[in-house]
């Protein structure tokens, strides 16, 4: 089976800023860091808004959210603590999926900066997304200098509030999005025919959190 992912996307704008942080870095995170299965869980926040926090979870498979280690600190056995921070915050994104590229990659050590693309896409134009997204724009986007990793992934159906795509891009930095690489990668001919079936996009540049000292 392919590795799989784990992604949440917060809005903590109605959130006190430390209580938000402190839940993550003491409670949540280490809480997922001890289930057997658990690969690198990673911290991001927003470019253009510091008060949207990303978090990725790195898995060995898909399954690992259905294990019993997973349901016990999870869904209704979520803390008192998970409960109120996150009763105060609006969520921007949940993702659960399995990693279709590039194989079994995991994620590069290091990189300051994130790029979350997830969406659905109109039906008819889905057999000629993905074969744009496998064939053309993960490998461009891969080949641009700064850009260390390029992975896709694929949910289960869309949901109201959920994505059925997610692309995750680590970078050196946020800055790599700005090169004219970066520009030339994804300015083609291809990407103009596909765009249109582009539905309930969601992107968001990140960079890397750092716990305040």
């Amino acid at each position: 089976m392919n590795r799989g992912l784990l992604a949440v996307g917060f809005d903590f704008t109605n959130a006190p800023a430390d209580e938000f942080n402190d839940w993550y870095d003491l409670e949540h995170i280490p809480e997922r860091e001890a289930v057997p299965g658990f690969g690198a869980c990673e911290r991001w926040i927003s470019v253009d808004n510091p008060r949207h926090a990303v978090a990725t979870y790195d898995l060995a498979a898909p399954d690992v959210l259905k294990g019993d280690a997973y349901k016990a600190i999870a869904y209704e056995n979520l803390t008192v603590w998970s409960k109120r921070v996150t009763g105060m915050c609006a969520r921007l994104l949940r993702f659960e999926g399995e990693q279709t590229l590039p194989g079994s990659a995991e994620p590069p050590v290091g990189a300051g900066g994130l790029l979350v693309n997830a969406m659905n896409v109109a039906p008819e134009m889905e057999a000629d997304f993905n074969a744009w997204y496998d064939e053309e724009h993960i490998p461009a986007l891969a080949a641009v200098p700064g850009c260390l990793s390029a992975r896709r992934f694929v949910g289960g159906a869309a949901i109201p509030e959920g994505r059925k795509y997610v692309a995750l891009y680590h970078l050196e930095s946020p800055d790599v999005t700005y090169s004219d690489a970066w520009a030339k990668a994804v300015d083609t001919p291809w990407s103009a025919r596909v765009r249109p079936g582009f539905q309930d996009r969601l992107r968001i540049l990140a960079k890397r959190y750092e716990r305040a000292a």
